[in-house]
């Protein structure tokens, strides 16, 4: 007799979503059996979160079907029913840390006895809760004290208590070292024993080998493929992610002057995100920095923008002491900055075009803290013109430009206290093609000037300006790449895998 096919805990087919004009979603599909652990696994921009967005219940798809155990999804109003079914663990815990474990799992639905909260009656459904799911913790601990893997059990019994066997762990060991990732997993484990699934999405590959049985690829907003885990090799799925047509193409080698003057030069930098790393970049050279969330890539190149101090190491910048923990120091050092969030750290949205392109140069606009209106205003003028940036002018509100237009700004303020060194993170995050291809242009043209530059990206587009790539794996720089490199031998450096 054959074995009747068996109903898919979770089924996508066909899923399109789409914001405004972007197709964050092309096709996404997901098929989950009961009682697996399944891997999503894909590059940035993907479509992985978009998915997970739809699985859960957060966003309609506006094309495609989701089911679970063969039954069309509810409404996306019938907040009850999709908890019922499905829960997402975070990267960032949802948690509330000053509240016991015992609050935090039963929060707005605490037992009552007349009308009151029943402590005694909420600790007792507390610990019965954590014993039937073997989650060894206290339920009158505080939640902050919690480390980190045991606020994610905290969360799936949470999950678990509302009936739903679906649980998404979304990056779960990016704040974990190797013995709490072997709890994580271990726990995991046992939780698959006792009937629960899982989606799991992380940029750690080895990790995708080590506690899943499927594995589906998405590349492009498209479903590529699903498969066994141990019928994909590594090389294969690093293919997979990357795209072969892509893969296959070799760029051209940039040729540079490798005798030019070390501009910055860095030695045994080390802090809690980064340890031991030495990094030279020389005049008219492009450095970028690559690796997986929680590499240490970012903190690194903040570290020369004055907004980290590290615990050990030192960088001189063009022969001088690069002061470390003080912006306005690093900034007259010569530095410029695009940080990774332009509106959190990148404008005043407030202000005006011309204020926030001059912010860095104010004291070369005037004398004694004064600075004059129209020399800001020519100032400001000729940056816009100079970035392209499509404004009626320096006096148009910041707040009123489209994203790649608002980027420019933050770039026109970094270029314009003509800086040695340019530390670009993540320059293209949330711009439109055009946008890209000019901000990516003044790095062509920072380079022509002589300035050393560090570029923080994990878009591909964004490394290929670049004449070699540093890779940072847990904090160590594992690979480096010269340009030329190809995007599977890029991106299995950063996924950690060893290509070789």
């Amino acid at each position: 007799m054959s074995t009747p096919p068996v109903t898919p805990l979770v089924e996508a087919q066909g899923v399109v979503k789409r914001y405004g004009p972007t197709t964050a979603l092309a096709d996404g599909r997901l098929t989950v059996l009961p009682g697996e652990s399944h891997a999503l696994v894909g590059r940035n921009g993907a479509g992985k979160s978009t998915l997970v967005s739809v699985l859960t219940g957060l966003q309609a798809p506006d094309e495609g079907t989701v089911r679970f155990d063969g039954e069309l999804a509810p409404p996306l109003a019938d907040r009850d029913a999709w908890r019922g079914k499905v829960a997402c663990v975070y990267q960032k815990p949802t948690v509330v840390p000053e509240l016991t474990v015992a609050e935090n799992l039963f929060i707005n639905r605490q037992p009552l006895r007349r009308s009151l909260i029943s402590w005694r009656a909420l600790r007792a459904q507390a610990a019965e809760l954590l014993d039937t799911w073997d989650v060894r913790v206290d339920p009158d601990a505080r939640t902050a004290d919690l480390k980190v893997e045991d606020r994610q059990m905290v969360e799936i019994a949470r999950a678990l208590s509302f009936g739903a066997r679906f649980i998404v762990l979304d990056e779960p060991t990016a704040q974990l070292d190797n013995r709490e990732i072997e709890r994580l997993f271990d726990r995991m484990r046992g939780l698959q024993d006792s009937g629960v699934t899982f989606l799991f999405i992380s940029h750690h590959l080895q990790e995708v080998y080590e506690v899943c049985q499927t594995v589906t690829v998405l590349r492009d907003a498209r479903w590529i493929t699903t498969a066994p885990v141990a019928d994909m090799p590594r090389a294969a799925l690093v293919e997979a992610m990357a795209g072969e047509t892509v893969a296959e193409q070799q760029q051209a080698v940039r040729t540079r002057e490798t005798d030019a003057p070390v501009l910055l030069d860095a030695r045994g930098l080390t802090s809690d995100a980064y340890q031991d790393v030495d990094l030279t970049v020389r005049r008219g050279e492009v450095v970028g920095l690559a690796g997986i969330s929680g590499s240490g890539k970012i903190e690194l190149a903040e570290t020369f923008t004055g907004l980290h101090t590290p615990s050990g190491g030192t960088a001189r910048l063009d022969g001088r002491p690069l002061p470390f923990g003080d912006v306005q120091a690093s900034l007259k050092a010569g530095v410029g900055f695009v940080p990774r969030d332009r509106h959190a750290q990148g404008l005043v949205f407030g202000m005006t075009i011309g204020d926030n392109a001059t912010l860095s140069v104010l004291d070369r606009l005037g004398r004694r803290g004064f600075v004059r209106t129209e020399r800001k205003r020519g100032f400001a003028t000729a940056l816009i013109d100079r970035l392209d940036i499509h404004a009626e002018g320096p006096d148009q509100p910041v707040s009123d430009l489209s994203g790649g237009n608002a980027q420019k700004v933050v770039m026109a303020r970094a270029l314009a206290s003509d800086p040695r060194l340019l530390v670009l993170i993540n320059p293209t995050a949330g711009v439109d093609v055009k946008s890209k291809e000019s901000l990516l242009a003044r790095v062509d043209t920072a380079r022509e000037d002589g300035t050393a530059v560090l570029v923080v990206s994990d878009e591909l587009d964004d490394l290929r300006r670049c004449d070699r790539v540093l890779v940072l794996f847990h904090g160590r720089v594992v690979a480096e790449h010269p340009a030329g490199w190809r995007d599977h031998e890029l991106i299995a450096s950063i996924e950690g895998v060893d290509h070789g």
